[in-house]
C-alpha cells in the first residue's frame, strides 16, 4: 500500500471525487465542471489508481478517511 504522506490528489480529482460523493455521473459532473464525461472519469480513475482502489464509492470513502478531501 502506498504511503499515505506519498498520496497527492490533485485539485480537478478531488473535485471531481465531491461530486462522485454528491451521488453525480461523470457526465452530469462534466456538466457542472464544464468538461467531457471523459475527462471526468480520467480524474476519477486516476484517484482511483492513487488510492489503490477499485470503485468510484471506495476511492470516495478512502479519500475521505485519509482526510484528501474535505
Amino acid at each position: 500500500m502506498a504511503d499515505v504522506q506519498e498520496i497527492v490528489l490533485s485539485a480537478r480529482e478531488r473535485q471531481c471525487l465531491r461530486w462522485v460523493e454528491e451521488g453525480k455521473s461523470s457526465w452530469a459532473i462534466g456538466v457542472i465542471l464544464k468538461v467531457s464525461e471523459n475527462t471526468v472519469n480520467f480524474h476519477v480513475k486516476n484517484a482511483m489508481r492513487k488510492l489503490e482502489t477499485t470503485t468510484r464509492i471506495q476511492c470516495v470513502l478512502k479519500a475521505r478517511r485519509l482526510r484528501l478531501i474535505d
